[in-house]
């Protein structure tokens, strides 16, 4: 496999080395041992799935005392996937990474915990799947507003068309509770 690094500390791209013929292809999703070589030394401790339709925008969402990392590659379609570094004393802070996650191009991205995470589907309809280091717990999430003039995000030229009420009322970045890095206690902004 492949892994490229990025300009935010922690964050990886991963592009799997896939093997195909007339049949289809194959390839590993995840490997323990080869994942903590590149870097990724997570304990995975659940697996999450969705399916959404074209212009479905998923996050900005983090949790706040109970951080995820994350692992996330789509299995069919195709989703702008977006990371926003909410670490308050990284360099940084407040800036995001969006990569384009395909069944075609088999990428995978490493969201380390401290970091806010969305999506938006480009395709008719998308499986996004993502392995997570915290269990979810929904009193501890809380959602950045995906369009905060702030985060200078360049979503698809898609506008999202559907949203959920939670990412409706997301909030701002410079109001959002977010992380003192490293010890990763919550801080307010």
């Amino acid at each position: 496999m492949n892994v490229l690094t990025t300009d935010l500390s922690g964050v990886l791209i991963i592009e799997p080395k896939t093997f195909g013929d007339s049949r289809g292809f194959f390839f590993e999703s995840y490997r323990q041992d080869r994942y903590r070589d590149a870097g990724i030394n997570a304990d995975f401790v659940q697996d999450n799935c969705s399916r959404s339709c074209r212009g479905t925008l998923r996050g900005l969402h983090y949790q706040l005392t109970k951080p995820q990392g994350k692992l996330v590659f789509v299995t069919q379609g195709e989703v702008m996937d977006v990371a926003v570094d909410l670490r308050r004393s990284s360099p940084s802070f407040g800036r995001s990474i969006a990569i384009l996650l395909s069944e075609a191009n088999h990428r995978q991205m490493y969201i380390p915990a401290g970091f806010a995470h969305g999506f938006c589907v480009t395709s008719d309809s998308a499986d996004f799947c993502y392995k997570c280091t915290d269990y979810y717990h929904p009193e501890d999430e809380r959602t950045l507003l995906w369009n905060d003039p702030e985060l200078k995000l360049e979503w698809p030229e898609i506008e999202p068309e559907i949203l959920s009420e939670k990412d409706r009322r997301g909030i701002l970045l410079r109001d959002a509770e977010v992380y003192s890095w490293p010890d990763r206690s919550p801080k307010l902004r």
